[in-house]
């Protein structure tokens, strides 16, 4: 089998596979009179089936046969894969429905609310740290130690600074003991090392790290609409080759009604029979082959735009205009792509991301400055001396500094893996430009190849149908062969072929090279 459909970054339309058997068995032999042969019952040209599609489809008559070829009724292309609706779906439409409902750029949006918390995180570090504490402690019982018990002690009820008070001996006496204790304190911490040496780093690194996951939110979003464009184009380009594949069909149909009527007069052999009889099988196969492929590039079409369940799929654009030319030279084009690409601005932020975390990293091995403050509202107050069962009021404010060798190891350590991180990343951005620049190459040469193929199949298709309405003739009139009209008919099935693939290459490099530049990103908003 020989199959003439250009390979697809998603799909492979290979209607022409089993179409192009035509030439299978195709021995020449030389053709001799014969005596009129009784024909078989499948020899009947008008026998078989119309594959134009289920019963109660539209129909149209079969268009683009060669001059001289009668279009029977028993072929005929549904109307539906040959016309297109105003209010139908467009390349551009099913790029931002593809967009819209991408799984990928959902995926891809957590990832951002993720990077957002982590932002929220670290802006939270700049507050000053509140501490709030709440304690009952029960105290152990015991007898206090009595204090003066040796006659010593003498005690007066004069007032402060009477001369010579009369004074009494006083006995040993003891400070209370209160068990229950009661504690409630509120603390504030503000970091001041740490706002310039780790929470700005911190808080730096989290905000290029939330862009970065923007940018691939924007790239996710931009990949799935060039992928839908791409889709929907492969569908386009299914649902005419049943249009060619039913073109082969008639073609060998009216080949078999050649031989059998120049095999009752004797100018062509039995075995030429069978075999147009073989091909109108084989044809008859890939028609239904094709159409099988139409239908899972619809599927494929669904999929991409998340189609809601019965909803209606028409084409609302066909393939009969010239895309416009693309502008421009490769150098320019490579450098817009190096500028607009999302994949390489994600790259980058997650560098600079990682660089200040290397830098807040090695803040460990500086001291940390911070000042302090407390509230105390306690039962008994331990500042009030004797303690009572009462609630007392103190507060106290300092600064001070901690400083600790160890953290200079792991601060290091750390520092080192993040410098390392953004390396590797920025060797990333490098492979990543390395790759940019060959996808353009690639698509401005399959825009180039593709528009070149434009004219060039136009001739060759009308070179293949004028060759097979010659050979068509040539064997009707006994002149010809039927390995002839065969090979011209393989070759106007190929011409085609040829100008449906030229048609949706030309079309399908253009969404490529669109997406290689970044353009399909102009409308995708980074906040």
């Amino acid at each position: 089998m020989r199959t003439f459909i250009r390979s697809t970054s998603t799909l492979s339309i290979a209607v022409a596979g089993g179409v192009l058997l035509l030439a299978t068995g195709a021995g020449a032999q030389p053709v001799r009179k014969a005596p009129a042969q009784p024909l078989p019952p499948a020899a009947s040209p008008q026998s078989p089936a119309a594959p134009g599609g289920p019963a109660g489809r539209p129909t149209a008559p079969v268009p683009g046969t060669a001059a001289g070829t009668p279009s029977t009724p028993s072929e005929r292309i549904p109307v539906e894969l040959t016309q297109t609706s105003p209010n139908g779906l467009t390349a551009e439409q099913v790029g931002q429905r593809a967009a819209a409902t991408s799984y990928q750029a959902k995926a891809s949006e957590e990832a951002v609310n993720s990077a957002a918390a982590k932002v929220d995180a670290a802006w939270a570090q700049f507050l000053p740290r509140l501490t709030g504490t709440a304690r009952y402690t029960r105290l152990s019982d015991f007898t206090p130690p009595a204090f003066g018990s040796g006659g010593s002690l003498v005690v007066t009820d004069a007032p402060p600074g009477t001369r010579n008070p009369q004074t009494v001996a006083g006995g040993g006496f003891s400070f209370p003991l209160v068990l229950n204790n009661y504690l409630l304190q509120a603390n504030i911490t503000i970091p001041i090392s740490d706002y310039f040496l780790k929470i700005n780093q911190q808080y730096s690194a989290a905000t290029h790290a939330e862009t970065a996951a923007r940018f691939d939110v924007a790239a996710a979003r931009a990949k799935s609409s060039a992928d839908g464009r791409v889709t929907y184009y492969n569908w386009l380009r299914a649902r005419n080759a049943v249009v060619v594949a039913v073109l082969a069909l008639q073609d060998q149909k009216n080949h078999l009604t050649d031989a059998s009527n120049q095999f009752t007069v004797g100018n062509a052999s039995r075995a030429d029979v069978l075999r147009a009889e073989t091909n109108v099988a084989a044809a008859e196969l890939q028609v239904e082959q094709s159409k099988n492929l139409a239908d899972l590039t619809e599927k494929q079409i669904r999929v991409a735009i998340h189609a809601k369940e019965g909803e209606n799929i028409v084409p609302g654009e066909g393939l009969d205009t010239t895309p416009a030319p693309f502008p421009g030279n490769i150098k320019a084009l490579t450098d817009e792509a190096l500028a607009n690409r999302f994949e390489i601005k994600s790259i980058d932020a997650n560098a600079e991301s990682a660089r200040r975390q290397a830098k807040g990293a090695r803040s460990a091995a500086y001291p940390s400055v911070s000042a302090f403050g407390n509230a105390y509202y306690a039962n008994p107050n331990p500042r009030y001396v004797p303690q009572s069962d009462t609630w007392n009021g103190t507060w106290d404010v300092g600064a001070q500094l901690v400083w600790t060798p160890n953290d200079i190891l792991t601060g290091t350590a750390n520092a080192s893996d993040f410098e390392s991180r953004a390396a590797q990343l920025e060797a990333q951005r490098q492979v990543q430009r390395d790759g940019i620049e060959v996808e353009v190459m690639q698509a401005w040469q399959k825009i180039k190849e593709a528009d070149v193929a434009l004219e060039s199949t136009k001739r060759q298709l009308a070179s293949a149908t004028e060759a097979y309405r010659v050979a068509r003739e040539l064997f009707n009139a006994g002149r010809g062969t039927s390995t002839t009209l065969t090979d011209s008919e393989t070759e106007l099935t190929k011409a085609r072929l040829a100008e449906l693939n030229a048609k949706v290459d030309a079309r399908i490099a253009r969404v490529q090279l669109d997406h290689a530049l970044g353009r399909d990103t102009k409308d995708v908003k980074v906040q």
